[in-house]
This record gives C-alpha cells, structure tokens and sequence, in this order.
C-alpha cells in the first residue's frame, strides 16, 4: 500500500532544495479540516483555498462552512499568505452527479462521485488559473478512503495536465492536530459531512 505522506514529504524536500515556493490551489471542505492542512502545507507552499461544494445541504450549512474557513484563515499566521475562491453554489451539480446513488451506504460510490466531482472542477481551475499541484483537504478525515481520493486526483492531474498534490493528512497526528486547532480557533465542527443523505 501507497504511503502518500511519504510521497508529499519528497516533493516537498524536491521544492525547497531549489528554493521555490510552489502555488497550490486547495478544495477545502471545511474550518476543522482546512486547519492543519494550512497549517502544515503553507510552509512550503503559496495556498489558494477552493471552496467548491455542491453537495452540502442546506444553503445556510455551505455558507457557514465558508465563512469559518475565511475567518480561519483571518486569525491564523501562516508563513506564506493564503488567499481564497469561492464557487458558485450549484447544488444540482451534485444531485445529477450521483442520480440513481441516493441509496447507497455513507463512504461507498455515491461519496466516490462526489471526490471526483469536486476534484475535477478544482482540477480544471488550477489548470486554468496557472497553479502548480492541486490537492484536497479531504483525506485529513478517518473517515474518508485516502487511497481512493489520490487515485482521482491523479486521473483529473492526466486529464487536465496538472499535477496532483499527493496526501494523507491524518498521517503524523495531522486529525489529531486539526481537533486541537478546531477548538483553539472555536471552529464550527459539523456533525455530518455534508449532503442530504450524510445527514440522515
């Protein structure tokens, strides 16, 4: 099995050994899981947080998250500056996405779609805005596959011509850290991941 902690920590000594800072646009889910992945990644990284994600449920819930991630970032030092895009909230991007998946059990192939879905478009405009990697916050959670959601992200990294930031943010008590800065920060921590069906 893969170690994709160990393949972050080799492109990181490969960046900094020629004293550049690379840009990377990061899908951001939410304020606790964003926490030790800025924390960690803007050392060696210039940050944009993505927040694209149209499967949260209600409208209400996808604004918090957003604005706790934005006042995460206000309160927080970080050695390179972080910045942050916003997409538009498009729930029936996910609805259509995982038609006919409604039913399926939590962390099973209606949450594969939802990977992909939100990887890809953050994919496409890292390839468009001129980013160097792209990655996503998501694998920093115990209870999401981190081996599935760096196998998309290497597809989208081949389709779109971009590279794929590899990561398993729970490695090196990375979960452990962002529950600590979660209450540091007094981050809003959900209790479900996002969609509808997660909610049940």
């Amino acid at each position: 099995m893969r170690n994709y902690q160990k393949e972050l920590e080799k492109i990181i000594a490969a960046t900094e050994s020629t004293g550049e800072v690379p840009k990377l646009l990061l899908h951001a889910c939410c304020a606790p899981c964003s926490s030790y992945c800025l924390e960690y990644l803007s050392e060696y990284f210039d940050i944009t947080v993505f927040c694209y994600n149209p499967n949260i449920y209600p409208e209400e819930e996808y604004g918090y998250r957003v604005s706790e991630i934005k006042r995460l970032i206000d309160e927080s030092e970080y050695k390179h500056p972080v910045k942050v895009i916003e997409a538009s909230f498009e729930p029936s991007e996910f609805y259509t996405a995982v038609k006919g998946y409604e039913k399926e059990r939590e962390g099973g192939e209606r949450c594969f779609i939802c990977y992909e879905l939100r990887l890809d478009e953050t994919a496409r405009r890292a390839k468009e805005l001129g980013f160097d990697f792209f990655t996503t916050t998501l694998t920093i959670s115990p209870l999401k596959n981190a081996e599935k959601i760096n196998e998309i992200g290497e597809k989208l990294a081949g389709k779109y011509g971009i590279k794929h930031l590899p990561s398993d943010f729970k490695k090196k008590n990375g979960y452990k850290r962002s529950i600590e800065l979660s209450k540091e920060h007094n981050l809003y921590r959900q209790n479900y991941c996002g969609c509808v069906y997660s909610q049940r």
